[in-house]
């Protein structure tokens, strides 16, 4: 018997409601559960977890749309939860490990990079008069930067910094700042680009049309597919 499948976000959204259209049109049930409210006991054999929504048995498997943010021990755990239940064989999407790689843009730009993918100059640092002697050098040189949080999605707290302003308090940012040095793709015509990679390979793609130059569909902007090419 089917017990469905668990897709954890605490912000179901419009994009909740799209996965959910998706697996009911492939006959799967799904529920929204929140990674805060799953526990491990590990009190005997073999270690449990507890999903709620989905007890005593687990789901027939996880898709990971958001993990609520926290402290540092508040994130482990969810992630905890995550390679808990792969181990224990529950297909999870995306996994635990990708998830550590994908959520962290510093990881994730090193991890592009790495790959020989193009990446925007980039530069992380705690350390405020290292940033501070970053945009100088970049104003100099007639270039704007982008301070975003090192963990963060939908355009939230994402900030340009041209030439006429300054660096930003880092406090917003928890200390850390992640600049990036910012690509223009000309005034009226902000966009970007999504790949979706599944198995190893690109399987689909989109542009991304803002009405402003960040361009998050949280923020108004507009996806059109794309074919995929070279």
């Amino acid at each position: 018997m089917s017990r469905g499948i668990a897709i954890f976000t605490d912000d179901p959204g419009w994009h909740g409601a799209r996965l959910r259209e998706a697996f009911a049109a492939r006959g799967c049930e799904s529920r929204f559960v929140s990674l805060a409210d799953c526990r491990l006991a590990v009190a005997g054999e073999p270690p449990v977890v507890r999903i709620p929504g989905f007890e005593p048995r687990l789901p027939d498997g996880a898709f990971v749309r958001g993990v609520p943010a926290g402290t540092l021990e508040e994130v482990i755990f969810h992630l905890n939860v995550l390679h808990a239940l792969q181990e224990i064989g529950v297909p999870v999407y995306n996994d635990g490990r990708a998830i550590e790689r994908s959520v962290d843009k510093a990881l994730t730009t090193l991890t592009l990079a790495r790959a020989g993918l193009p990446v925007p100059a980039t530069w992380v640092t705690r350390d405020a008069m290292h940033a501070w002697s970053v945009m100088l050098r970049e104003h100099r040189a007639g270039h704007t930067l982008v301070c975003k949080p090192l963990f963060g999605s939908q355009g939230e707290g994402v900030v340009r910094i041209a030439p006429d302003t300054s660096l930003p308090d880092s406090e917003p940012y928890n200390g850390v700042y992640y600049l990036q040095r910012y690509l223009d793709s000309g005034e009226g015509r902000w966009h970007d680009w999504r790949v979706f990679v599944v198995g190893g390979r690109a399987v689909a793609a989109m542009r991304r049309e803002g009405g402003g130059w960040v361009s998050n569909v949280a923020r108004g902007a507009r996806c059109r597919p794309v074919p995929l090419d070279d």
